[in-house]
């Protein structure tokens, strides 16, 4: 960090604790707010969520070659298949829009494309199936299609848009990835089945480890009864690859790289979870934003309405599935079923904290561009399915 950064880091400090009024109520309940809003972040989503997306991410950098990266997500690759792939991710991953940052910057750092990967990063927490039935079933099917054919094709969009905006420099970039391509020339240490084995055991711990309980859905409600035993058994399936395929030096380095992501984006997370706490305050409680302002900003179908949604939602810290119950009481409060899908689409995929640490990966410009797709976009579909259905 250069010194001019730290000089205004010091500086931004100096004036908010000379001028920031602490002995304000309001104040003080936003700063209890934010402490709030980082040990329920701390208690729900660091172990469970984001602590395997770590592992999933370092096993990623480690035991998936630059070259299979490249094949398949890279600037050569089949679009059809890269996007493809990217573009319904979350329908696997039921993650939120923190816990995926480890596996986006994993396949980015790896070789995969600008597009692919932020196709990838949006449609992660976004397309998650059980999101989707909920929404269709308490807020309606009309709004429960619209958001998943939304994110679908969001994904894709935006993912397509980021690769045409950046070309020239994710040209030179691919440039220096693809000149040697580790891998190609050495035998495999094992082959591609038993490293992916490896990693989608993870991948079963993360999603079933989290699997919520709803007991109007049988289902899923069944597989909550179940979910400690199925997580079992895709630890003792990843425990076993380790134990067989893998050698020493690589679980250390692969171990390493895992605290190295956590390391990376971990202090971001939780310095934008206070500050989101601080700013709107937990679901249900007030921040130094008061949530009825929020609500008479985002009735009917208009323009600034669908544009206030879909800002709130990206900068508002959603944990995967509490954005249904939430919407539930802005609609009932007056919430235009426009700025409800902008909210949708906009919320889920992005937060204050997620931002932070895209930025730290790709970059200020590339982080401002895709945080204005997302809001653009979502403002547009916002309005057209607001007047459809007004």
């Amino acid at each position: 960090m250069s010194n001019l950064k730290k000089s205004m880091i010091i500086l931004g400090a100096f004036i908010a604790a000379y001028f920031i009024p602490f002995s304000s109520q309001v104040v003080a309940n936003a700063v209890m707010e934010a402490f709030h809003m980082l040990q329920e972040y701390a208690k729900d989503h660091v172990l469970l969520c984001l602590v395997p997306a770590f592992f999933i991410a370092g096993a990623v950098g480690n035991f998936i070659s630059q070259g299979a990266v490249l094949k398949y997500l890279g600037s050569r690759a089949n679009k059809v298949f890269a996007y493809g792939v990217a573009s319904v991710s979350g329908a696997i991953l039921a993650v939120c829009s923190c816990t995926v940052l480890p596996l986006f910057g994993s396949i980015y750092k790896r070789g995969a494309g600008l597009g692919p990967a932020v196709s990838f990063l949006y449609s992660g927490p976004a397309i998650n199936i059980l999101a989707i039935i909920m929404t269709a079933r308490i807020l309606g099917i009309e709004i429960g299609i619209a958001r998943a054919a939304g994110a679908v094709l969001f994904s894709i969009i935006i993912g397509l848009l980021m690769h045409f905006i950046f070309i020239k420099e994710e040209t030179d970039r691919n440039k220096n990835l693809e000149l040697p391509i580790p891998g190609d020339n050495n035998k495999p240490e094992r082959t591609l089945g038993q490293t992916a084995l490896n990693i989608f055991s993870m991948i079963g711990i993360l999603v079933f480890v989290n699997w919520g309980k709803d007991v109007s859905m049988n289902v899923w409600n069944g597989i909550f009864n179940l979910k400690y035993y199925i997580t079992g058994f895709f630890g003792i399936i990843l425990v076993l690859s380790l134990v067989f395929w893998f050698k020493k030096n690589e679980i250390k380095s692969w171990i390493n790289s895992s605290f190295d992501f956590a390391l990376q984006i971990m202090p971001l997370l939780f310095g934008g979870v206070l500050i989101s706490g601080f700013l709107l305050g937990r679901p249900g409680h007030e921040g130094i934003i008061p949530s009825a302002w929020v609500n008479t900003l985002v009735g009917g179908n208009s323009l600034f309405s669908n544009f206030f949604a879909s800002v709130a939602g990206a900068f508002m810290y959603f944990a995967t599935l509490t954005e249904v119950p939430i919407l539930q009481g802005l609609i009932g409060s007056g919430m235009g079923k426009g700025p409800a899908l902008a909210l949708l689409l906009a919320g889920p995929a992005l937060s204050l904290p997620s931002m932070l640490a895209i930025r730290s990966m790709i970059g200020t410009k590339k982080t401002a561009v895709y945080v204005s797709l997302v809001i653009v976009m979502a403002t547009v579909s916002g309005m057209i399915y607001g007047n459809f259905y007004s």
